[in-house]
């Protein structure tokens, strides 16, 4: 049986490793998505300048209306049409995907699915 802690080491690892390759820039900017067992949060990175753009979470009063419970499909659907629309907005178009060590599954990939249907491209 694989601790809690263990897991979290490993997906870190994994993170790390996949941040040697992928990086945000102003042309390309970064897709970063965080996941906790209640909440979902994303953020669009120029790493260059070390800014975040634009961000978004189910934290957010807003998002919050709208969903049940913050650690679902559905939160995630919303908080990636809801990142897609301000980085549009802010002229935004092209980002480069960093699912943070998570497998791309689940609410990963309800966040990137809708945010695709928002205008983003990656």
């Amino acid at each position: 049986m694989i601790k809690k802690q263990d897991a979290n080491k490993a997906r870190r690892l994994r993170h790390y490793r996949v941040r040697k390759k992928v990086n945000g820039t102003p042309e390309r900017p970064r897709l970063c998505v965080y996941r906790s067992n209640k909440h979902i949060v994303a953020q669009v990175i120029d790493d260059i300048n070390g800014q975040t753009l634009v961000s978004a979470s189910s934290l957010e009063k807003d998002v919050r209306a709208e969903i049940k419970s913050g650690g679902n499909k559905e939160a995630a659907k919303v908080v990636g049409a809801l990142v897609a629309k301000r980085a549009v907005e802010k002229g935004i178009e092209v980002v480069v995907f960093d699912r943070g060590g998570y497998i791309y599954h689940g609410r990963v990939a309800a966040l990137a699915d809708a945010a695709r249907e928002g205008g983003l491209q990656f």
